[in-house]
């Protein structure tokens, strides 16, 4: 399960998710008033969390490799 649960998303791509999760969140309660806002809570929670179940899954990560010293 650890793998699952693997950092695999870039400080940008984690920004971003954060700044597109309060967004949504926004337009349920300053907006209009929509509960399709709450879908704001997947991006904001995986962009806190930065891990993409869905990039897992894939195979994905938008982390940078680390440069191999061998």
């Amino acid at each position: 399960m650890s793998r699952l649960l693997a950092k695999n998303e870039h400080f940008v791509d984690r920004a971003l998710r954060v700044a597109l999760g309060l967004g949504l969140l926004g337009l349920t309660f300053l907006g209009p008033h929509t509960a399709l806002g709450y879908l704001g809570l997947i991006p904001l929670a995986t962009g806190l969390w930065g891990s993409c179940p869905v990039y897992s899954l894939l195979g994905l990560s938008t982390c940078r490799v680390p440069a191999n010293k061998g």
